[in-house]
């Protein structure tokens, strides 16, 4: 791994632990299932562009669905 990539799944876990936290918080599904998602993708993602396309994809998905 380089560091970009070291750095990114790092900044997104945190975030995505942030999300999963308030998501459980609030009771709502939408932002929980989203910060398991950007904790989990990290690991899948194969270069640094990819894994900040999926991670600001993520971060966006909350605000335009609501269940």
């Amino acid at each position: 791994m380089e560091t970009a990539d070291i750095f990114l799944a790092l900044l997104f876990g945190c975030i995505g632990f942030g999300y999963f936290m308030y998501g459980r918080r609030t009771q709502n599904i939408v932002i929980r299932y989203c910060g398991i998602a950007m904790i989990l993708y990290p690991y899948l993602a194969s270069s640094p562009w990819e894994m900040l396309a999926v991670g600001l994809g993520l971060m966006v998905v909350p605000r335009f669905i609501e269940i």
